[in-house]
């Protein structure tokens, strides 16, 4: 499970920047492209957590759509399936991703 070491570099950044103070939220970005499993991400931010001023904070995940842009329809299309790199319009290839590979920090709130 990967999630537990991504969970862990967010925690560190989270608490570098938090100081002392108790961190209430954490929102992550995450793309159906990025590899993370959602599931794995709420399993792991406990033990991510624990011991830090992140322990006991909610998690929310925002899960981002892949999306490819469509030369053809010169538009930017929501792709479904993993290996799908078409228009779902057009059908035309294309392999130019503009969303989906997405594994940020949003927001995160603390006490003041």
């Amino acid at each position: 499970m990967h999630e537990l070491g991504l969970l862990s570099g967010v925690v560190e950044v989270i608490v570098d920047a938090a100081g002392a103070r108790r961190v209430r939220r954490v929102a992550l970005d995450v793309g159906t492209r990025s590899g993370v499993v959602e599931d794995a991400l709420y399993a792991a931010w406990p033990l991510a957590a624990g011991g830090t001023v992140c322990e006991g904070a909610d998690l929310e995940v925002a899960v981002i759509p892949a999306t490819v842009w469509c030369p053809a329809c010169a538009a930017e299309r929501e792709i479904d399936e993993f290996f799908a790199l078409a228009c779902t319009e057009c059908g035309a290839p294309t392999a130019d991703l503009r969303h989906g590979r997405e594994f940020s920090i949003r927001e995160v709130d603390v006490d003041t």
